[in-house]
């Protein structure tokens, strides 16, 4: 990501995946997920798997799985949108094998469906390759549908315009 400014008065924009991701969602940050592209036609990221996202069996936890599905789709709907308030009202998540510590996942979110009040987004989740960010192994697959034409309540004003300007559009 090209993090220029191109206005001296807007705050710094981050210098890394991870701090994107701190900016835009606090819970994908926390268990060390980094969002790497942003636009509206495709959303995606990485996380190595390790004990702050892992269940009792040491292995990816479901629950992380679909928070990362929610958080991709939730965040590419918006650009799609035109940066109105969406919310997601159903997700639907396969969990297909696991994923154990120390291994990379990566993740994309892609839309199926981007229309005016309700969009559809699919997001995979799979193991890449010691040596690439090649598919290998799919983790997860994910329905996710947001209801996508709402204001956006004024308090969250500025985390829009910064993702406006982390997505260059």
């Amino acid at each position: 990501m090209d993090h220029q400014n191109p206005n001296p008065n807007d705050p710094p924009l981050p210098s890394s995946p991870s701090s994107t991701t701190a900016i835009l969602d606090s819970p994908l940050n926390a268990v060390g997920f980094e969002i790497q592209i942003l636009s509206p036609h495709r959303v995606s990221g990485r996380i190595v798997v390790s004990p702050k996202c892992c269940q009792p069996f040491k292995v990816l936890h479901g629950g992380v799985s679909a928070m990362i599905a929610e958080a991709l789709a939730s965040v590419g709907a918006q650009m799609a949108a035109g940066f109105k308030r969406v919310a997601g009202f159903h997700l639907s998540i396969d969990h297909l094998q696991s994923a154990e510590i120390g291994d990379l996942v990566l993740a994309e979110a892609t839309p199926l469906s981007l229309g005016n009040t309700i969009q559809v987004w699919e997001v995979e989740l799979w193991k890449a390759k010691s040596s690439s960010v090649e598919r290998r192994d799919l983790v997860a697959s994910s329905r996710v549908t947001l209801l996508c034409n709402m204001p956006v309540p004024k308090h969250a004003q500025p985390l829009v315009d910064t993702l406006k300007r982390l997505a260059k559009l």
